[in-house]
């Protein structure tokens, strides 16, 4: 597989957020008397807001965004346990030694993306697409749309690395190259994916002329 650059979703793809993304939302499920397994199964890969509007119908607007306020303090606060996924330091390294453009695609808000994003001491992309940025979240287009045109490069020129079924529908949608890290092998999408993979650390990268990035496996 050859591009120009990489759009890489962040928890679950780079970093390990799990258990602190559980903690909230299973938190907040209990706060408002609503199933916690209904809950988890929904949110991963999509907008704080748009699951609050899925489990808040009928409450009014004010509403959802005061949850949305208790919510996102909690997630951006609790970072215990984050840490980088296994390849994931080491992708970005070798990206950066090579120049080649790459962002960070998130459906999170800046004070979680980011508290993810430090607690996984990774690389720091020139590009950071997070929820605010984008008017339709994921599983829609939108955000890799954006990350493909603030990198320079139309959206078949870039790979989307991603683990969540909203996202790897969302990198599919917008005309992408997806490769699918640890994402569940029957969601939708999954046999439109041009590479499935189980870690990062078996991903190799190479210049190839032409600005474009050759892409290989490793002891995979």
């Amino acid at each position: 597989m050859k591009c120009k650059g990489f759009l890489f979703d962040l928890d679950g793809t780079l970093v390990d957020s799990l258990p602190a993304v559980e903690r909230a939302w299973s938190n907040w499920a209990q706060s408002r008397d609503l199933d916690q397994e209904e809950v988890l199964g929904f949110i991963h890969g999509k907008q704080a807001i748009t699951s609050l509007r899925h489990f808040m119908p009928g409450e009014s607007e004010e509403s959802i965004q005061q949850q949305f306020k208790l919510l996102e303090k909690a997630e951006a606060e609790d970072t215990v346990g984050i840490s980088a996924l296994p390849g994931a330091a080491e992708l970005l390294h070798r990206l950066n030694e090579l120049s080649v453009p790459w962002a960070i695609v998130t459906s999170g808000s800046v004070p979680v993306a980011h508290a993810r994003h430090a607690a996984g001491e990774l690389a720091t992309p020139e590009i950071f697409i997070t929820a605010e940025l984008v008017a339709r979240g994921k599983p829609n287009p939108d955000p890799y749309l954006l990350g493909a045109q603030r990198l320079g490069l139309k959206p078949e020129e870039c790979v989307v690395v991603e683990d969540a079924p909203a996202g790897v529908l969302s990198g599919l949608a917008a005309g992408c190259k997806v490769i699918a890290v640890n994402a569940p092998a029957e969601a939708a999408g999954m046999d439109q994916v041009d590479l499935i993979l189980t870690s990062l650390a078996g991903v190799r990268v190479d210049a190839e002329p032409n600005s474009e990035y050759s892409i290989s496996l490793v002891n995979q």
